[in-house]
């Protein structure tokens, strides 16, 4: 259905994302709940969206959480927006530990952009482990 849209590299957020203007727009805008269980473990999966403008509605899915994952994109140019001062990776990982949550699992996409660098996933590394 995604590639249907013209959509097919959303094909992942395109299971969470039910909303038309968020499929239309490519960006997550309210949250979404994905619920299942292993032999050990409840998992309640909570999609909120990463856009400056809906941040009142990741609040409300990062308030639920006892686990985050942080997507820092490694594309030149993004990753040095999205931590400087003003940026919104440094802002969801400081939001999310001012909420509570004190596990952050950290995730770098967007490697095939650096020719998938050891030295710039390094940097990343180094740069994100000081926040």
């Amino acid at each position: 259905e995604a590639a249907e849209m013209g959509k097919g590299s959303f094909k992942y957020a395109w299971v969470l994302d039910k909303l038309k203007a968020e499929r239309e727009r490519g960006i997550t805008i309210d949250i979404a709940l994905w619920k299942f269980e292993t032999p050990k473990y409840n998992v309640t999966v909570i999609d909120a969206p990463g856009h400056r403008d809906f941040i009142k509605n990741m609040i409300t899915g990062t308030s639920q959480a006892d686990c985050a994952v942080l997507i820092i994109a490694a594309g030149t140019g993004e990753f040095e927006a999205g931590i400087s001062k003003d940026g919104q990776t440094r802002e969801h990982a400081l939001l999310a530990y001012t909420l509570g949550v004190k596990q952050l699992i950290v995730a770098i996409n967007k490697m095939d952009t650096t020719k998938w660098s050891e030295s710039r996933f390094q940097e990343i590394i180094k740069e994100t482990s000081s926040f």
